[in-house]
């Protein structure tokens, strides 16, 4: 998986799951644009740790869920790198409550945010890709698009909603030779998880077929071979990263 050379944008690639995806790409030989939004310390960090292992890097802030702000940060990559080969569209967050106490502005910013921030990146990437006729589209989506959760209906919607996005520029782009695809995580260790008391991770678990949750690597490895060539006859797909908790 030899992506020396190539560009690539990760959105909300700062921290999480997200810097995982960074540091992942990166070892692989790939240029890195790091998008943020409030994590400024945290991408110039990181910025810093792959430049001092070889690599090329560059933090961008950009709320994405603005169009405008969108196009800069893809704006930026083509004026620093010279153009744009891969698209992780992973920065995402979650307001949960149950709807008859969630608001509507907590309903709209998650929307805003994991959905129509996924659209406007890809809107923006796609015409340079398009000229380029290649480009590699990864949407994180996640288990809860696929078979819901209480307490989630934005966040759920949300990730539903790419599910839909990826299967829908799949069909465009094919023709450009521009592969769309998305990854579906389970329960990852996160920082969020690590909060979580230990009953309710334990519960987690019983639903899991493998009895563990993943690990934020176990996503990078899923992204770092849909970015590849290894995975040039697949578009339109949602590879679940879950231990088994969703199938069929």
């Amino acid at each position: 998986m030899n992506l020396k050379g190539k560009v690539a944008i990760v959105t909300g690639g700062a921290s999480g799951i997200g810097k995982a995806i960074s540091l992942k790409l990166a070892s692989l030989g790939a240029n890195i644009v790091i998008n943020y939004h409030s994590s400024e310390a945290n991408a110039n960090s990181l910025v810093k740790f792959i430049e001092s292992t070889g690599g090329h890097a560059l933090a961008v802030k950009a709320n994405i869920s603005l169009f405008e702000e969108a196009n800069m940060l893809v704006e930026k990559t083509i004026e620093f790198f010279g153009h744009v080969d891969i698209l992780v569209n992973n920065a995402g967050i979650t307001k949960d409550n149950l709807i008859m106490r969630m608001t509507e502005d907590d309903f709209d910013l998650v929307i805003d945010t994991n959905l129509k921030g996924a659209w406007n990146m890809s809107k923006h990437v796609s015409k340079y890709m398009a000229k380029a006729r290649f480009g590699k589209i990864i949407n994180i989506t996640s288990v809860s698009g696929l078979i819901g959760n209480a307490g989630q209906t934005n966040y759920s919607s949300s990730k539903a909603g790419l599910v839909g996005l990826t299967m829908s520029l799949a069909r465009e782009l094919a023709k450009r030779n521009i592969y769309v695809n998305a990854i579906a995580p389970g329960f990852i260790n996160t920082n969020m998880t690590d909060k979580l008391p230990v009953e309710v991770i334990d519960k987690f678990k019983e639903q899991i077929p493998l009895s563990r949750l993943g690990e934020v690597d176990d996503v990078a490895n899923a992204v770092s071979f849909l970015a590849s060539d290894l995975s040039n006859y697949m578009t339109g797909q949602v590879i679940r990263v879950d231990g088994g908790l969703v199938m069929g």
